[in-house]
C-alpha cells in the first residue's frame, strides 16, 4: 500500500480498479509507482519495497526475452555429452582418496525428482563410468575425454558472463587453474564434507547427545535444512567462482538463496509431475526416461542461470531501469568517460597506488561494468593502457601520461569501430562538409593538444 499512496493524485482507487484489462494505463501505473523517481525521498519501508517490484519485473522480462532460457538449453546439450566424462574423472579422482562410493548415493539424490526412473538412469550412468578405461582409451582419448568435461564448464563460465554483461574471457593459464580445481578439487571437498557429516552423526558422544529431546529436535531441524543449505552454499560457489569479474558475497548468496530454494521446490514439484504423469511412457515407450531427465535437466540449469541474474541484478542495481537491453552511452559520454578513466589511472600510478581494476573504476564512476570495461579494451587497442598480471585484473598506462594528450585520447575514442570497410573515405562528403570537419578538428587540436592525461588527475 505504501507503493500505492506514492502515485500521484491522478490515481484514485476507482482508477486503478478499472485499468485492470488495460495495458496503457496499466504501464502508466508501473511507471509513475515503481520507475519514476518520487519528488520527496521515499521511507526505507517504501524504497525497498520499489526495489523488490523493480527486481522481479526486471528479471520476468528477462526470462520473457528468450535468451536465458535459450543458454539453459545450450547446457543441457553440452551436459548430456559432458556427464560421463565429467563424473569420470570425478569418479577416478574420489577414488584415489577412498570416497568414491558417495557418487551414486549424490547422483540419487540429484535425480530423485525422476522418481523410480532416476534408479535406473543412476545405474546405467555409474556403469558407463565404471566402463571408462583410461588404459584403452590412449593419449588421445584421454586428451578427448579431459576436453568433453571441461567443455561443460567453459559453457557455463560463458553463461554467467553473459548474464554479468562480462565480454571479455579469462586467459588460458587462469582458465585452465580454475577449471582443474572445479573438475578435481571441488568433488573431493564436497564429497568429503558429506562423508564427515555422515561419520559424525555415528560417534557415541552425538549420539548420546542427539538423545537429549531439545538436541534432537535441533538435529532433526538441521537434518530438514541440510539439503537446502547445500544447494545454496554450491549455487553461491557457483555465481563467486566462476564469472569472469569479482562477485561481491553479498549478492552471490543471495542469488544463491533464490536459486537453492527455486531448486529445492521444483525437484518436489517436478516430483509430483512425473508421478502424475503415466501416459508419457505410453506416448514415448522407451524414450520416456530420456525425455524427463532432459526436461530435469533444462530446469535445473534454468534455475542456475536464474540466480545468477538475482546476484547480478542485487550487486548493479544500476541496470534495474525500465527499458531493457543493454544501457548504451552517447557519443559525448563515451568522450567525457574515457577522459576520466585516463586520468584516474594516471593519478594513481603517479602515486605509486594499486592499479584500478574494472570494478573498482566502475564503483568510482557509478557507471555499469560492461561499458568501463569496453572503453578499457579500446583504450588498450589503441596503446594507451596495458593490463597487469594480477588477479583482478589492474590496469596501467603504457606510456607516460605527461606525453599523452587528451585530444590522442578522443581521437582515439572517435574512431574505434572503424576499419578499412567502413571509414570516412568510404562516406565522401562535399566540400562544405569536409571543410566543417576540419575546422572542428582544429578546434579541438587548439583547446586539448597542450592538455596532457597527467593534467586530466587533478592534484
Amino acid at each position: 500500500m505504501d507503493v500505492l499512496r506514492s502515485v500521484s493524485t491522478e490515481f484514485t482507487w476507482r482508477d486503478y480498479r478499472s485499468m485492470s484489462w488495460q495495458p496503457e494505463k496499466i504501464r502508466e501505473w508501473l511507471d509513475t509507482a515503481v520507475w519514476r523517481e518520487p519528488n520527496e525521498p521515499r521511507s526505507k519501508g517504501r524504497m525497498w519495497t520499489v526495489r523488490l517490484m523493480r527486481l522481479a519485473i526486471v528479471l520476468a522480462r528477462d526470462l520473457a526475452s528468450g535468451q536465458i532460457t535459450l543458454r539453459a538449453m545450450g547446457l543441457v546439450y553440452t551436459t548430456l555429452l559432458a556427464i560421463v566424462p565429467l563424473l569420470a574423472l570425478s569418479f577416478s579422482v574420489l577414488k584415489a582418496f577412498g570416497v568414491y562410493n558417495q557418487i551414486r548415493p549424490m547422483l540419487l539424490g540429484f535425480l530423485e525428482p525422476l522418481g523410480e526412473q532416476s534408479v535406473e538412469i543412476t545405474a546405467r550412468t555409474i556403469q558407463f563410468i565404471e566402463n571408462v578405461n583410461v588404459g584403452v582409451l590412449g593419449s588421445v582419448g584421454l586428451a578427448l575425454l579431459f576436453y568433453t568435461a571441461v567443455s561443460l564448464v567453459h559453457k557455463i563460465e560463458e553463461a554467467l558472463n553473459f548474464i554479468w554483461h562480462i565480454s571479455r574471457a579469462r586467459g588460458i593459464g587462469e582458465r585452465f587453474s580454475r577449471y582443474l580445481s572445479a573438475l578435481l578439487v571441488g568433488p573431493v571437498l564436497v564429497f568429503s564434507a558429506i562423508g564427515i557429516t555422515a561419520t559424525a552423526t555415528r560417534i557415541s558422544v552425538i549420539r548420546d547427545a542427539m538423545e537429549v529431546e531439545a538436541i534432537g529436535w535441533a538435529v532433526g531441524q538441521a537434518g530438514q535444512l541440510t539439503p537446502y543449505l547445500l544447494v545454496i552454499a554450491a549455487f553461491t560457489f557457483i555465481y563467486v567462482f566462476i564469472p569472469n569479474t569479482r562477485v561481491r558475497f553479498g549478492p552471490a548468496l543471495a542469488g544463491g538463496v533464490v536459486g537453492g530454494i527455486l531448486w529445492q521446490s521444483a525437484g518436489w514439484a517436478f516430483a509430483t509431475f512425473v508421478a502424475s504423469s503415466t501416459n508419457y511412457a505410453a506416448i514415448y515407450s522407451g524414450f520416456a526416461i530420456l525425455i524427463l531427465f532432459m526436461l530435469w535437466l533444462y530446469l535445473s540449469w534454468l534455475i542456475l542461470l536464474f540466480g545468477a541474474s538475482v546476484s547480478f541484478y542485487v550487486q548493479h542495481q544500476e541496470y534495474l531501469e525500465a527499458r531493457g537491453g543493454e544501457l548504451s552511452l552517447s557519443s559525448r559520454m563515451r568522450e567525457r568517460l574515457a577522459l576520466m578513466i585516463m586520468g584516474l589511472i594516471a593519478r594513481r600510478h603517479r602515486e605509486g597506488l594499486v592499479p584500478w581494476t574494472v570494478d573498482t573504476l566502475s564503483q568510482t564512476l557509478r557507471m555499469p561494468v560492461r561499458m568501463v570495461d569496453a572503453l578499457l579494451s579500446e583504450l588498450q587497442t589503441h596503446g594507451f593502457l596495458a593490463p597487469t598480471a594480477d588477479e583482478p585484473t589492474g590496469w596501467l598506462p603504457v606510456r607516460e601520461p605527461a606525453r599523452v594528450s587528451a585530444k590522442d585520447i578522443l581521437d582515439a575514442v572517435r574512431i574505434t569501430g572503424e576499419d578499412r570497410y567502413l571509414n570516412p573515405e568510404v562516406l565522401p562528403a562535399s566540400e562544405a562538409i569536409e571543410s566543417l570537419i576540419r575546422r572542428c578538428d582544429e578546434a579541438t587540436t587548439a583547446a586539448c593538444g597542450d592538455v596532457s592525461v597527467e593534467k586530466l588527475g587533478g592534484d
